[in-house]
């Protein structure tokens, strides 16, 4: 999401006249909170349609164990994407496959959004790029799918995206700079909040099996 944040908020304050150019209007303008609304609906959209297809399945007895290998899953996501961050060469989560090219494909289709992503555009905006391919939504989609319950996998990925949106707004206000004034901190703590988040999460599985 970082670079679509970039590019939204050069566009936004590209309309901003040098003239009535103000600190006010610079954080504004890197805030994006239609944008980040839009996403966040569409999160807990997809959230609450994965919880409800895992429900009718997890009804079946035989298909018990379903919720316990979402759960794996999601768990897996996360172990992957924090050796990523530790350094460790993981081929998989390269993002040079299908995830790209379909980001890329869908980020040149809503490209007229980007010309003024403000207001209800700017919701828009955010509807659709949280349709963009994200090995970490995937995590949070297939936790959330876990329970079974749509109401509960809409708080369920409501709380993730409350939890992407201050680093995106950091990354918006900063124009381009990683989380502002302790970037070596965030990078080196990122990997291990993943960690302690698919910890918790093979603890369930091992709870929920026989």
């Amino acid at each position: 999401c970082g670079p679509f944040v970039v590019s939204q908020v050069q566009a936004r304050l590209e309309t901003i006249p040098a003239a009535t150019m103000s600190e006010f209007k610079r954080i504004s303008g890197g805030a994006l909170l239609p944008y980040h609304l839009g996403r966040g609906t569409t999160y807990m959209l997809m959230g609450a349609v994965a919880a409800f297809v895992s429900g009718q399945l997890t009804r079946i007895p035989a298909l018990s164990w379903f919720a316990a290998g979402l759960l794996t899953f999601a768990a897996l996501f996360f172990i992957g994407y924090a050796l990523k961050g530790l350094g460790v060469p993981l081929t998989f989560f390269k993002g040079s496959g299908a995830e790209s090219k379909l980001s890329r494909a869908w980020g040149r289709f809503i490209k007229p959004l980007f010309s003024h992503p403000t207001g209800f555009r700017g919701y828009g905006l955010g509807l659709m790029l949280g349709f963009i391919p994200c090995g970490l939504l995937y995590g949070a989609l297939a936790a959330a799918a876990a329970s079974g319950e749509w109401l509960t996998a809409v708080f369920g990925i409501m709380a993730f995206w409350l939890g992407t949106v201050p680093s995106l707004f950091g990354l918006g206000i900063a124009g381009g700079a990683i989380l502002g004034r302790w970037p070596k901190v965030a990078h080196k703590a990122a990997p291990i909040l993943l960690l302690i988040n698919a910890g918790f999460l093979l603890h369930l599985v091992q709870r929920m099996l026989p």
